[in-house]
């Protein structure tokens, strides 16, 4: 079994061999520039560690991985257009350096390269692993939507909250890994249940975001903290803190979200007391726990050796506990 260190090294080498056309250079230009920002890669890595887990050989999930990867891009370059993001990674966004015609064009076409890997699949798979892709692709823009609904939606409750984060970003997670079952020979029960894992695992990923973005160390986390308070973001502590605060914590909350006349840092302090005051830390706390356990029993439930399972539990671990 090969560990994240050395998948991620194998995927990029793989990755950087993608040929594209050359013409027109405006509209292949962005994609380069996107993929070249580098990451974790987390996704198209557990795509070839759920392989390896159902067969010998990771490399046979290569193309689905790729095409996870850059179905992922593609979500990214037009979510900054829609959040007006000017940098993502430390550089500018595509459409900031470039303009959004382009960006979307770019993205446009990183999906249409995204199938043509997807569909590198025996027959006998090709249609489950299709579906798969499909259905995911289908609800990570039905996830964006509830976002976008949400920046002007007063009243989001947590349900609603963890619906959409599932959407956006827990499907893709768990298609990532049935995908690589698939490719491996899963059953389908296996198969459903490393999906399964995948979700509750993505579930707390972006929770653990949510808290990091507030209450983590910079120096770890890799960014100022308070990000999304300063842009008004309904996040879970936001939504958490709205369900548990009293009417005059409310009020207060919600004119710190809808005033343009307060400073970032003041607003990120006065916040920050706020949900420290509800205990919402310790609510998302716990909710990152419990995903994380449902997580695992899925994982555990898979008839694999244990040993076999190391590596990506490994991978659950690092996505959930990034800042200790």
């Amino acid at each position: 079994m090969k560990n994240y260190e050395q998948l991620i090294n194998y995927f990029e080498v793989q990755l950087a061999k993608i040929e594209y056309n050359n013409q027109p250079v405006e509209l292949y230009s962005p994609i380069k520039y996107t993929l070249s920002f580098g990451g974790k890669r987390i996704r198209p890595v557990t795509t070839l560690m759920s392989c390896e887990l159902f067969c010998d050989d990771f490399k046979r999930a290569l193309p689905q991985a790729i095409a996870i990867e850059l179905f992922h891009n593609f979500t990214l370059i037009h979510d900054d257009i829609m959040d007006n993001a000017p940098i993502r990674r430390g550089k500018e966004t595509v459409f900031k350096k470039w303009d959004s015609n382009i960006a979307i064009l770019s993205g446009d076409t990183l999906f249409a390269l995204a199938y043509q890997y997807a569909q590198q699949a025996d027959k006998e798979i090709l249609h489950e692993t299709l579906s798969v892709f499909n259905k995911t692709a289908i609800e990570v823009c039905e996830g964006q939507q509830f976002d976008l609904n949400y920046e002007t939606n007063n009243n989001v409750s947590v349900d609603e909250y963890i619906n959409m984060i599932k959407l956006k970003t827990g499907v893709l997670f768990g298609a990532s890994m049935k995908i690589g079952a698939l490719i491996g020979g899963a059953l389908t029960e296996d198969a459903n249940l490393i999906y399964n894992f995948g979700v509750n695992i993505g579930l707390g990923f972006q929770l653990k975001d949510d808290l990091l973005d507030t209450f983590g160390n910079e120096g770890i986390f890799g960014k100022k903290t308070g990000g999304d308070i300063v842009s008004n973001k309904k996040t879970f502590l936001y939504v958490k803190a709205m369900e548990l605060a009293d009417n005059d914590g409310k009020e207060k909350l919600f004119s710190l979200y809808n005033s343009e006349n307060i400073e970032p840092d003041d607003k990120i302090k006065q916040t920050k007391e706020l949900f420290l005051k509800y205990n919402v830390d310790k609510a998302a706390n716990a909710e990152i726990d419990k995903y994380f356990d449902v997580g695992i029993l899925c994982l555990d439930k898979i008839n694999i050796p244990k040993d076999k399972k190391k590596y990506l539990l490994d991978v659950a671990v690092k996505m959930i506990d990034r800042n200790k």
